[in-house]
């Protein structure tokens, strides 16, 4: 009979699950782009602070009209969200614990699907998905989510020397999409996003794909709680300015809540996988 661990551990790795995905290959003689020792691999293990992270940046990314108009004109997004979101924790699986040719392989795998990612904006501004600039904003904001959702909910005392590290490593990542500027510290990437902030938009496409991410329910009825919880840590974990944007606000007792609930929620998590992890297992 499947224990409380089992059984919660196997409704995680459910939602992770690409079906058919490559599996990963993790060598000691290989150590891939990072390696054991390194920040990304802490931080991109642990399953509730990317999820965090990862809505966190969907909803930042998609304030930015050109990485818009991409998901809008060509992605599967508003189709098949789920199966969206598990191929990008797929890709950053195997760029993160993959060995080198695995790494270099989904990265070249994913300029290749960008080649042919183009098209024009509603005022007739063209758009390219390999473009440096957009790039570089989905590459800024994934590592600044999952950046700070960690220290969060995981690390809160995190030196900015450690956090440095992993833009120094995650660089490697933004340089070999093609991505420009690539941060190399963390006030770098602050800094970045301050900047863009005068091109950002919110119109009713960017609602609609808003709404589709989070109206999206859970994967199981059992992870309803779960899946509520990290959604409203998401939000929590955007800039004030970036909540008003979305029309998304919280208030501090709700707030208070959210980060109590969510800290008590990643432990367990943590527990229930600590037999094996989640982020690295099959093509997730």
């Amino acid at each position: 009979m499947a224990t409380l661990r089992d059984s919660i551990g196997t409704e995680i790795r459910r939602i992770f699950t690409e079906p058919g995905g490559q599996p990963i290959e993790i060598s000691r003689e290989d150590p891939g782009l990072f390696g054991q020792g390194s920040v990304c691999w802490q931080v991109h293990g642990d399953v509730t602070s990317m999820m965090i992270g990862g809505i966190a940046s969907l909803l930042l990314q998609m304030l930015e009209p050109k990485v818009l108009a991409g998901v809008w004109d060509h992605s599967v997004f508003r189709k098949d969200m789920r199966g969206r979101l598990r191929r990008t924790a797929a890709f950053l699986a195997r760029t993160t614990y993959g060995d080198r040719a695995q790494a270099l392989g989904e990265i070249a795998r994913i300029r290749r699907v960008h080649d042919h990612v183009r098209g024009t904006l509603p005022d007739g501004t063209p758009y390219h998905a390999n473009d440096p600039e957009s790039l570089a904003w989905v590459h800024v904001t994934e590592s600044l989510c999952f950046l700070d959702s960690y220290i969060r909910y995981r690390k809160p005392h995190m030196s900015l020397a450690e956090r440095d590290r992993y833009f120094v490593e995650m660089a490697q990542i933004g340089q070999l999409l093609g991505a420009d500027p690539v941060p190399l510290t963390y006030r770098e990437a602050q800094k970045i996003v301050l900047q863009a902030r005068p091109r950002l938009r919110f119109d009713a496409r960017t609602r609609e794909i808003a709404d589709l991410l989070m109206r999206q329910p859970p994967s199981s009825p059992g992870l309803a709680p779960f899946h509520h919880m990290t959604m409203q840590a998401g939000v929590d974990l955007l800039p004030r300015w970036a909540r008003s944007m979305h029309g998304l606000s919280i208030s501090l007792p709700a707030r208070l809540a959210v980060r109590g609930g969510t800290t008590g929620m990643a432990a367990i998590t943590r527990w229930a996988l600590s037999s094996g992890s989640t982020v690295r297992s099959g093509g997730a």
